[in-house]
Formats: structure tokens, sequence, C-alpha cells
């Protein structure tokens, strides 16, 4: 399979990830950050194979990069293109999704936006 955000895998790197959604977790979203943080931990899974975290590298870089079809500082519509690139990656690795993923990933959305709504999350479950 053809990575379409192969070009921005020279983008990522885990401290710039994590440096993005630690300053803008409110602004980016509940759906945008969990959906990032459920990419991110798969990632780091030693049994997600090499093409899967490929996508996931790019699909992240995109996520990261300051250049993209909506810019992030637009309230509202500046993380609606990304939403819809980190859901291609999301359905394109999701077999490696597992229920260890998303725990860890609820975990730091806590962290980070204290009580949440998990039914909010729920759009982003079904996809996968």
């Amino acid at each position: 399979m053809k990575n379409p955000f192969e070009k921005y895998a020279s983008l990522f790197s885990e401290n710039k990830l994590l440096k993005k959604i630690q300053h803008f977790p409110k602004q980016a979203g509940l759906k945008v950050v969990y959906s990032v943080l459920l990419l991110y931990y798969a990632y780091r899974r030693s049994d997600t194979p090499i093409w899967a975290k490929r996508i996931i590298i790019g699909v992240l870089g995109y996520f990261i990069s300051p250049i993209d079809a909506l810019p992030d500082l637009t309230p509202i519509l500046g993380y609606t293109d990304d939403l819809g690139v980190l859901s291609f990656g999301l359905v394109t690795i999701a077999a490696y999704i597992n229920d260890e993923v998303r725990i860890t990933a609820r975990k730091k959305l806590q962290d980070w936006f204290g009580e949440f709504n998990v039914e909010e999350l729920q759009e982003v479950d079904r996809q996968l």
C-alpha cells in the first residue's frame, strides 16, 4: 500500500509530537488528541509491523507539520483536516490498536483533560 503521507515522515519525532499535543490539547480537542495517542501508542508496540509504523509516522508527521491544508491556529477548523488524516491512519492500522493502546491513550487524556465524557471517543473507536 502506498503511503500518501510519506513526505511528512521526516517531520515526525516523538519529542515534536508530544510537545505539540501537550501545548495544544484543548485547542485540538478530545477526538484529535485521542486519535493521535492511539496512533502513537500503536507505533510504540513492538508487534506493530514496519509498514504500519511507516503509515503512522507519515500521518503523525502531517499532524506535526506547521503547514497543512488548514492552519492549526484557525479556531475550530484548524484541526479538521488533521482529524481526517488521523482517521485514515487509524482505519489503515486498526488491527494494531488493541485494548492496551486504548487504555493507555485514555489515561493520558485524563491527565491532560481531567474528567471527560467517554462517549465522545466512541466516534473514533467505531472506526476501528
